[in-house]
């Protein structure tokens, strides 16, 4: 496949914060941990990634702006483009030792995402997608699943967190997606979770309450990949509101109609 300059800074820059990341998860028991909030732990080691991947990316385009996890926003002097960047997406898998996470990088242009970089270095897994040219694992091009009906599919999804809100909501949610559902899975990582859902590996996926760097990447990757991601009314407000629904054209309309099932009257 062939990726354009701007692709492989990005590229780079994942790698680079992934080998990184790779040799801190081999250590991961003595890894310094902080604590930011419950349920949401900061590492060394995410804070390393986030300097590689912001030195990286702001070495090769200095006047673009730059939204990280780990760090103050800088609004770059350029005004069309803004790198989005997770670091670690998954910190507490990393920090636990559970082989689900990523690096994620996405370049929006004048309020669109235009390319995408999500790289795993526990498994060796990238994934890369520029507006038009389609979405790739390694070199194998991607396509969402084809599934059709509900009750075919295995549907990924995000578990609120402690401290965070509406854990009654998500249960109201969760029966509701159960009974319609062959199976749900829960990543801890909402970036592969979209990764997954442009592999076909998920056929959908729902979660709300995320920050633009956890979403970023995963919606270019599942558009390139056929797929089809919104906001809960099936607007393309994801990155402001912060909840995204995603899919193939009819698991996308399926489960936001199920999603948004009203809570029954006791």
């Amino acid at each position: 496949m062939a990726r354009s300059a701007l692709l492989n800074v990005m590229v780079q820059a994942a790698l680079k914060a992934g080998k990184s990341l790779g040799r801190d998860f081999g250590e991961v028991q003595n890894l310094q941990v902080s604590v930011k909030g419950p349920g949401d732990f900061v590492s060394a080691a995410d804070r390393k990634a986030e300097k590689i991947v912001r030195e990286e990316l702001l070495k090769a385009r200095p006047t673009y702006g730059f939204l990280g996890e780990e760090s103050e926003e800088i609004k770059g002097t350029d005004g069309a483009h803004r790198w989005i960047v997770d670091p670690l997406d998954g910190t507490t898998n990393f920090l636990h030792g559970i082989p689900a996470f990523a690096v994620s990088i996405a370049l929006e242009r004048n309020g669109e995402i235009v390319a995408a970089v999500v790289f795993n270095p526990a498994t060796d897994e990238l994934y890369t997608a520029e507006r038009g040219g389609g979405a790739f694992l390694n070199d194998r091009r991607l396509r969402v699943a084809a599934r059709r009906v509900l009750s075919d599919c295995v549907i990924g999804c995000g578990v609120p967190a402690l401290g965070k809100r509406n854990h009654g909501k998500f249960l109201v949610e969760l029966r509701h997606v159960m009974g319609e559902v062959a199976g749900i899975r829960r990543l801890g990582s909402p970036t592969l979770d979209l990764a997954y859902v442009a592999a076909g590996r998920f056929d959908g996926f729902w979660e709300a309450e995320l920050a633009p760097w956890d979403m970023a990447a995963g919606i270019l990757l599942i558009r390139e990949a056929g797929g089809f991601a919104s906001d809960w009314d099936g607007g393309a407000a994801i990155l402001e509101g912060g909840a995204i629904v995603a899919g193939n054209e009819h698991i996308h309309k399926a489960l936001i109609e199920v999603i948004k099932r009203p809570i029954p009257a006791k």
